[in-house]
C-alpha cells in the first residue's frame, strides 16, 4: 500500500528536504550541544562542571563553587594571570554489597572548573575556605586594578 502524502510535501523527513550535508552538519552540532552543552547546558556539562558565582567589591574578587561530597585534601587551586583554575576529584563510595541500585545519578570522577577573572589580583593574599560543601575563594584585588579617586581641578 502507498502512503498518501500531501501535495507540495515529501516523504522524506524534513531533515533530507534540505541539502542533506548541510542537514546533517546541523543535526551532528545540535547531537553535540545537547551532549556536552552549548554556554552551561547539556547532559555532560552538569556532572563535569560543578556551579560557580563570581562576584566584586571595590577591593576584592569572591568565587564560590559548589562542591558537595569532596574533601578539602581533593581540592586543588591554581591561578595563573587571570585564570582561575580549581580540579579535584569526588571520589566514588565503595558498592555494598545486598544492595540494589534503582538509579544512580551522582557523578564521580574529575572535575575542572576555570573561570576568567576581570581584573588582577594579589596573587600573595588569595585565601580559600571549604565548608558545608561549599568552596570560597577570596582575591583580594591588585592595587593597580582598584579604583582610584580623580581630583578635578577647577
Amino acid at each position: 500500500m502507498k502512503a498518501i502524502v500531501p501535495r507540495g510535501q515529501t516523504r522524506l523527513p524534513s531533515l533530507w528536504a534540505r541539502e542533506p550535508f548541510a542537514a546533517l552538519r546541523e543535526e551532528m552540532n545540535d547531537l553535540r550541544n545537547r551532549f556536552f552543552g552549548e554556554g552551561n547546558g547539556g547532559w555532560m556539562v552538569e556532572a563535569l562542571s560543578p556551579a560557580l558565582d563570581l562576584s566584586e567589591t571595590d577591593t576584592a574578587l569572591e568565587v564560590r563553587i559548589d562542591l558537595p561530597g569532596i574533601t578539602a585534601k581533593d581540592i586543588d587551586i591554581q591561578i595563573s594571570g587571570n585564570l582561575l583554575t580549581v580540579t579535584g576529584e569526588r571520589t566514588e563510595e565503595k558498592e555494598e554489597k545486598g544492595k540494589t541500585f534503582h538509579r544512580v545519578e551522582r557523578s564521580y570522577g574529575n572535575f575542572s572548573r576555570s573561570v576568567t577573572l576581570p581584573c588582577a589580583v594579589a596573587e600573595s593574599e588569595i585565601a580559600a575556605e571549604y565548608q558545608n560543601g561549599v568552596l570560597t575563594i577570596k582575591l583580594p584585588k591588585a592595587e593597580e586594578s582598584k579604583a582610584h579617586k580623580i581630583k578635578v581641578k577647577g
